[in-house]
């Protein structure tokens, strides 16, 4: 039986142009489903030629179980699964149905098979569990991909003996180059190993070329006597504001340890890659995404030229993926405005169909890791290296980012802002309040990029704000960053303040899960994060015990917030993170239910199918 539709209000706007929108809404499309195939035809030809997207008023009432084309064969058909479509009045479904890159039809296999015709591609699922396709909401997948494909790499857990074996490879195999770039060294690396002389050890396998490693959070910086020559640091060059050169305490020498703004002179000064290079980056890391069922993605700090790649690639046809480019800005203390002009321009050279560029990025901490960086509302644990009561430093004053946020906010953007300390976090929650009352804006769901330490009073004025909390699960077990941490703020403190979503999500908050990958993390692999959600123990299987069991949450409300949730962080939300006749047609295939197996399973998962608007990206 086909369904009917019901349009029981319809006002159409007098004359062409419709108003136009990036995506086809739902009501548009199960209008041309409910139409006659010739007619279906015509409108879908109308809306791809004119970007058309929801005519105002236009609201639809489907009284039958599925949505279904009415006499016309579906282009493509999943069945025989156990698909999970994230929408909450139908959980589970047998098969959907897909046309021009969209799913009309989600139901049991009965009612879908009916919407086979002789040219109908079917697909069998052979039982196995689909839904929709995940979302990384923070992620530096270029650079990532960068750094596996040309730069000299090596595991945070490589031991000295370890890191100087691979140094002396990469100088072997780019003989012709100055410089060896790569990382990324443990965040308590010279806390576990007594490397007097950071910069001269590197000398010694360096083999006359500079050398420069990030370390595992992506804050600090490691350097050779070469690098430190070459961009002119030396015993005089002061520490730049918000950031230390660790120097010898015998000789007042750079050591070669950088850490936040003395890091950020070094990497200004080094070599760029070419556009070559960014654009096979951007396919590598589509590919590296599709393969763990990614297929949005937010860029948390898009310089120009990843920008210029991501559009190139995608241009060419070539981009098998959907991203949000949150648009760079200087890292580091600043007191003067942004360049909005600059912001704006970029925005519109570099977007394009799978594009989204109304992003921005602004830091307004570094990490609370041993380099005690990220600002706190309460003092660090004592050091000798740092002033007594040290709680870290804000990048930005309140009013500078107030200034930017309003400005932005008028200009459209939605804005990530690094918050890794609770006293940066109360900062731009303030910021955010006040930049509200001067734009009159408050619909942009700002993010607070890591949120790691929320005050207790903070915590209810994200949703009072309508801001969301960036969070990376896949950190939330025992491990050796989180060590560094405790190391720095304290066990106690840290297990009672760390992460806790629970405590977010009953206040209200909405939330979104990001990878940050390269930094802090091996891989963009969502499943470890799910499982770290759920178990908060380690899903590497590494180190014992737990962290924060009191805020594990359930399977359900992982998988929603890797679907639903990241497609509205990447202003998705009309088009994908669910499946739902009008969508498009994203959906992954598993090895395994993910329901029917221990939550310390989930991180073994593998997917052996994506699906990007109805084409098979991935199939193995």
């Amino acid at each position: 039986m086909v369904p009917t539709f019901v349009v029981w209000e319809c006002r159409v706007p007098s004359a062409f142009p419709f108003p136009t929108t990036s995506d086809f809404s739902l009501a548009y499309w199960a209008a041309a489903q409910a139409a006659a195939p010739f007619y279906r035809r015509g409108i879908m030809t109308i809306l791809k030629q004119h970007n058309l997207g929801l005519i105002g008023g236009l609201v639809l009432t489907v009284l039958s179980g599925s949505t279904a084309l009415a006499g016309e064969a579906a282009d493509k058909i999943f069945f025989n699964g156990h698909i999970y479509t994230v929408e909450q009045e139908q959980p589970w479904a047998e098969a959907v149905a897909i046309t021009d890159g969209r799913f009309v039809a989600v139901g049991t296999d009965a009612e879908i098979r009916k919407l086979a015709g002789k040219n109908t591609e079917m697909v069998d699922l052979e039982g196995r569990m689909a839904m929709p396709g995940l979302n990384d909401g923070h992620s530096h997948p270029t650079d990532g991909a960068i750094a596996n494909l040309f730069s000299c790499k090596f595991e945070f857990t490589a031991t000295p003996e370890e890191i100087a074996e691979i140094l002396q490879e990469c100088v072997r195999r780019n003989p012709d180059s100055d410089w060896i770039v790569g990382g990324r060294w443990d965040s308590n690396f010279f806390e576990n190993y007594d490397i007097p002389s950071p910069r001269e050890w590197l000398d010694q396998y360096s083999g006359g070329k500079a050398v420069y490693f990030s370390d595992d959070s992506g804050h600090n910086g490691w350097a050779n006597s070469k690098a430190l020559e070459l961009v002119g640091m030396t015993k005089e060059t002061p520490d730049p504001k918000g950031g230390t050169i660790v120097r010898d305490p015998a000789t007042g020498e750079p050591s070669g340890v950088l850490l936040e703004e003395a890091q950020i002179l070094m990497e200004s000064q080094l070599p760029d890659w070419s556009g070559k290079q960014y654009r096979a980056a951007v396919i590598e890391m589509a590919r590296i995404a599709n393969g763990y069922g990614i297929t949005g993605i937010k860029d948390a700090n898009a310089r120009e030229p990843i920008l210029k790649a991501y559009h190139d690639v995608d241009q060419a046809g070539e981009l098998n993926i959907r991203v949000a480019a949150a648009i760079s800005t200087p890292y580091g203390h600043r007191e003067v405005p942004l360049d909005y002009e600059r912001i704006s321009r970029l925005q519109k050279e570099y977007a394009s169909d799978r594009v989204n560029t109304w992003f921005v990025k602004l830091f307004d901490d570094g990490v609370p890791t041993v380099s005690r960086t990220a600002a706190m509302l309460e003092p660090y644990i004592h050091d000798d290296h740092f002033p007594e009561n040290y709680r870290g430093q804000l990048h930005l004053s309140e009013d500078v980012m107030t200034a930017d946020v309003a400005e932005l906010e008028k200009r459209g953007f939605t804005v990530k802002i690094h918050t890794a300390g609770d006293r940066s976090v109360q900062t731009a929650l303030n910021a955010i309040e006040r930049a509200h009352e001067i734009s009159g804006r408050s619909d942009l769901r700002h993010e607070l990029a890591h949120s790691e330490f929320i005050s207790a009073e903070d915590l209810p004025r994200y949703k009072a704000l309508n801001v969301v909390a960036d969070l990376s699960p896949y950190l939330w077990h025992p491990s050796p960053i989180v060590q560094s941490i405790f190391d720095a703020v304290g066990e106690e403190r840290s297990r009672k303040n760390l992460w806790h979503i629970r405590d977010l999500l009953e206040a209200g908050a909405p939330v979104l899960a990001g990878s940050d990958w390269p930094a802090a993390v091996p891989s963009m692999d969502p499943w470890i994060a799910i499982e770290a959600m759920i178990t908060r123990k380690d899903p590497y299987g590494k180190t014992p015990g737990v962290l924060g069991p009191d805020q594990a949450i359930t399977l359900a409300q992982a998988l929603h917030i890797f679907t639903v949730d990241g497609a509205r962080a990447l202003k998705l939300e009309k088009v994908s993170g669910s499946i739902a006749p009008g969508k498009s047609a994203d959906l992954i295939v598993l090895n395994q239910n993910l329901f029917e197996i221990p939550a310390e399973d989930i991180a073994e998962t593998k997917v052996e199918m994506v699906v990007l608007a109805g084409n098979t990206v991935l199939n193995r």
